[in-house]
């Protein structure tokens, strides 16, 4: 069954979120709008970065989406024009092996056509820096202001424009940060078995490709439609994956088996455990605080959003490593990468990035990490949350959801009684403390917590929370929604 979509109108204001600039394919993502957009991005990474890479290269690369290898030669050409280098990926590759190549190549930066984890009837475009991650807010602001200027004369020399493969330079970078011997021995011996549903995205035959053998991959044809669906790391769009792990296990009991989710364009993981269980960025953090501290022995910040579980923090303190928490949106995390020395940062909605990569989200490289971790404990992941959850003492579970508001004005008055009227009591919960870093964070008496957000473009309300169990947090949910609903 198809989503419904919500169709904007063409010519919607354009405008960059907390990852690149997304619309409606035709309606207000054209080819038109992607070459005015593609060369003043360009033009704003040549001013702010030209000085520090000596380099007039961008890189262009592109996802598996309706038609993106297009929209990304437009993009090239336009570029191009403009008097800059391009080199224009020859084939589709995640959003994070443009990155790698943005630093690897010495680039000013990379533009890439991807909408990420939206539905199929989106496409979008994401701007990186040369330092291999998404610039800040403040840089595509630039961009915009200069959308509304007059344009720019069009450059009396057109630069080169080349093609190249983004895949071999990004997987021996991969290749290079774990144990791949040790991997290869537990998955020749049946030992370990390897399962991956790529989601018809960016990452099919990624993962093989790094580990030099053949895993069992699902959904790796491309389907500009994914399904049906969206190519987001969710349990509702898993049932194949769900399927083949579950008659895996039932047929070799006795052995280990990991299955990877990644999104439309691998920057976002969740997993399978061997019996079938869904494993959000929640779970997975934690694991791979531990194995990484642990079995690497290394050291640095966990940097978290305000939204992550409290099993975070909790695993840090195991191994005396600090914590940071940020705002929700992975560009804080990747801030934070270029200040200081970081272990792990990641988000809850499955972005998760490391200080010993380039300052981005990249999911193959999180799935080979905790590969790893299943090999060397010789445990299951879900056996190694478990082992967490006894270490810490800490038990929770935790869901999220999206709240339609009838209309702007009722997001306006939601958030003037928040501002005004704070809550003093939730959920038949007293109110401890409330975090207003991203939102505004409850943390109740029996040490659960709510967290509303408000969406900055649409009357959507998001409503996340933590709790002792899943009945606790659909009660705490469920009082949001009602208290929300009746304005």
């Amino acid at each position: 069954m198809v989503e419904l979509l919500t169709v904007p109108a063409g010519n919607t204001p354009i405008k960059f979120g907390t990852d690149g600039w997304r619309g409606v394919i035709g309606a207000d993502f054209t080819f038109e709008r992607v070459a005015l957009v593609a060369p003043i991005a360009a033009q704003v990474l040549a001013e702010l970065y030209g000085t520090i890479t000596h380099s007039n290269t961008i890189i262009v690369g592109y996802d598996r989406r309706f038609l993106a290898e297009d929209f990304a030669a437009t993009a090239a050409n336009s570029i191009q024009k403009a008097g800059f280098d391009v080199l224009l990926s020859e084939c589709y590759a995640p959003t994070p092996a443009f990155s790698w190549a943005a630093k690897q190549k010495n680039a000013l930066g990379a533009i890439v056509l991807t909408a990420s984890h939206n539905p199929a009837a989106y496409l979008g475009l994401k701007v990186k820096g040369y330092f291999g991650g998404s610039v800040s807010p403040e840089v595509t602001k630039k961009i915009e202001e200069k959308l509304n200027a007059p344009p720019a004369p069009p450059s009396p020399t057109p630069g080169k424009l080349d093609k190249f493969n983004p895949w071999p330079s990004y997987c021996e970078g991969l290749q290079a940060k774990v144990n791949l011997p040790q991997i290869h021995a537990a998955m020749e011996s049946k030992k370990l078995t390897v399962f991956a549903d790529v989601m018809h995205g960016a990452a099919a035959g990624g993962l093989a490709q790094i580990l030099g053998m053949p895993i069992q991959e699902v959904n790796s044809d491309r389907d500009p439609l994914f399904g049906g669906g969206a190519p987001e790391p969710l349990p509702r769009y898993l049932s194949q994956l769900f399927r083949k792990m579950r008659t895996h296990q039932r047929t070799h009991p006795d052995t280990l088996a990991v299955g990877f989710v990644f999104d439309g364009d691998s920057d976002r993981i969740a997993a399978v455990d061997g019996h079938g269980n869904f494993l959000s960025s929640q779970v997975l953090i934690p694991i791979l605080i531990e194995h990484l501290a642990k079995r690497k022995g290394w050291k640095g910040e966990v940097v978290k959003t305000v939204s992550g579980s409290d099993l975070m923090p909790k695993t840090a303190e195991l191994y005396g490593l600090p914590v940071f928490e940020t705002p929700i949106g992975y560009k804080y995390i990747g801030d934070r990468m270029l200040e200081v020395a970081v272990l792990v940062g990641g988000e809850e909605s499955g972005g998760i990035g490391y200080g010993t990569h380039i300052p981005e989200r990249d999911a193959l490289l999180s799935a080979l990490y905790l590969l790893e971790a299943v090999v060397e404990s010789n445990k299951d992941l879900g056996e190694l949350y478990s082992g967490l959850q006894q270490q810490t003492g800490f038990f929770a579970a935790y869901d999220r959801i999206d709240l339609p508001l009838a209309s702007m004005e009722v997001r306006a008055k939601l958030l003037e009684q928040l501002q005004n009227q704070p809550l003093k009591e939730i959920a038949g919960q007293p109110v401890i403390d409330c975090n207003p870093v991203d939102g505004y964070k409850f943390r109740l008496g029996d040490n659960r917590w709510l967290l509303i957000r408000f969406s900055g473009t649409e009357p959507v309300l998001r409503l996340y929370c933590e709790a002792a169990t899943l009945k606790d947090v659909h009660q705490t949910l469920n009082w949001a929604k009602d208290w929300a609903n009746q304005f």
